[in-house]
This record gives C-alpha cells, sequence and structure tokens, in this order.
C-alpha cells in the first residue's frame, strides 16, 4: 500500500524563554530584588496529527496561540524540542513578508535569490521568470532595491515566487492579509489552482470566509495544544468565530471578509 502521507507531526512541543532584564545592571537589580530574571513557555504543547497528499488544511486560533511556531517547524525552518515532524517532497510558501529578500537587491534579483532559497534551479527561475513578474506587477519598481519597496509590494513579490514553485506542500501564513482588493484575488485563484493541481495546502488564517473558501478540514489550537480537528465548519463554530456573523454582508464586505482586510 503506498503510503500518502504529506506532513506527520507526532507529539511535537516547542518552548520559548521570555527574558525580563536585558542589561547587566537591571539583572543585577533583579537579583538583588530576588525577581525573576526570565520565564518559559510552551508555545506549541504535544501537538500531533497527519495530513494526507493533496489535502488542504487550514490552522486557526488566537493570537499567540503558536500557529506561525508550528508552520515554521513544519517548513523546517525551526525545530522542535521535543517529538518530530515529517515532511514529503518539496516544500514552498510565504511564511513571512519579505522573508529571504537583500534589501539592497532589486526586486529582479531577489526573484533569482528567493527562488534559490526555495529549491528553484536557475534554468527554472529562467523559464518562469516572465510569468513571476506578470503577477507579482512591480511595473517599473521591479528594477528599485526591495529595501524600498511597502509591505505590499513585499508580499507581491515574495508570493508570486513561492505560488511558481513545483512544490508538494504549499505553507502560507496570512499571505492574504496584505494587499490591494485585485491582488488578494489573484492570489486566492491561484493558491485555489495549486490546491486543484493535487498540492498539500497548509493555510494559517484568521479568517473564516478564507478557511472556508480554501480547506477542507480545520485544525485549532488553543494555548499551544491541538483543541480541535475536523471539518471547516465545525472548526469555525468551535472558534465562535460567527458569533457576530448574523447580519448580512454586502459584497465589499464578503470579499473582505473572504481574503482578510486591508493592511
Amino acid at each position: 500500500m503506498t503510503d500518502r502521507r504529506s506532513i506527520v507531526v507526532r507529539h511535537v512541543s516547542k518552548t520559548f524563554t521570555l527574558r525580563y532584564h536585558r542589561t547587566l545592571k537591571q539583572m543585577s537589580v533583579a537579583m538583588l530584588r530576588q525577581q525573576d530574571l526570565s520565564d518559559s513557555f510552551l508555545a506549541v504543547d504535544d501537538v500531533s496529527f497527519t495530513v494526507k497528499q493533496g489535502e488542504s488544511i487550514g490552522l486557526m486560533g488566537l493570537n499567540g496561540s503558536g500557529k506561525s511556531t508550528l508552520l515554521k517547524m513544519i517548513n523546517g525552518i525551526m525545530r522542535p524540542d521535543s517529538g518530530v515532524v515529517k515532511t514529503r517532497g518539496r516544500i514552498a510558501g510565504l511564511i513571512a513578508t519579505g522573508a529571504g529578500f537583500h534589501p539592497q537587491l532589486t526586486g529582479r534579483e531577489n526573484v533569482y535569490l528567493n527562488a534559490a532559497i526555495l529549491g528553484m534551479s536557475e534554468a527554472e527561475t529562467r523559464r518562469k521568470f516572465d510569468a513571476i513578474v506578470e503577477f507579482a506587477d512591480l511595473g517599473r519598481f521591479l528594477d528599485s532595491p526591495v529595501g524600498h519597496y511597502s509591505s505590499g509590494m513585499f508580499a507581491r513579490l515574495g508570493f508570486a515566487v513561492a505560488i511558481h514553485v513545483d512544490a508538494d506542500i504549499f505553507l502560507a501564513d496570512e499571505v492574504l492579509a496584505v494587499g490591494d482588493r485585485p491582488f488578494k484575488r489573484k492570489c486566492l485563484a491561484k493558491m485555489e489552482e495549486v490546491r486543484d493541481s493535487g498540492t498539500t495546502l497548509f493555510y494559517v488564517s484568521h479568517s473564516a470566509g478564507s478557511v472556508r473558501s480554501m480547506c477542507e478540514r480545520v485544525l485549532v489550537l488553543e494555548k499551544g495544544r491541538l483543541a480541535f480537528d475536523g471539518p471547516v465548519d465545525e472548526g469555525i463554530r468551535f472558534l465562535h468565530y460567527d458569533d457576530d456573523g448574523d447580519k448580512p454582508l454586502d459584497e465589499e464586505q464578503e470579499m473582505d471578509e473572504a481574503m482578510g482586510a486591508d493592511i
């Protein structure tokens, strides 16, 4: 029997340390006063789940619930303190706006740099370059240093590169939260294409509308623990995200609900 598991997370935990005092003087005063110098907390606490190849998963939870930390461990840029994270195939996606960009290089140069970081060869990047540039739609700013870009321009370029990687797993952390409405529409449509092609989609979002549109299953984190794993509508009800959703929305409001509000 063929193993179709795309992501396996087994009893994964990650602890961070909060340091209350930075300078030697502050630490000395705190010690004299018998105050705590630091504290630790479990950002992700004994989380286990399995994702099959081709599944579209929404990861939801309140701020500070551990969503981004879990996503970074799946992506491999952060190691768990205990437990195991296994993934199958090439991973692509947009975890942080502007991640992997060099501020002094132009957008054009950063396309090649970011593509290489995501595992694309130079030949593959050249072949897809025009499509990436067309998707990002930066116009004359393509040849400007990305250090001068706005957060929206960072998102456009970063998403444009990531979405053109031939990946087995696509990770997205609130990727639709930055940008104007036409760009959000284009992102959503492209992500639907990727999902429908059989790529595993792992999507972190606060937006019930976009999760309903993109995902077939929801994981909900509460204070680092997996509190729910099941159908999308049940997961959204579990979070009480629809408590204020009884009033009818006009088309503009529905679009913002489905894609996240403009920043």
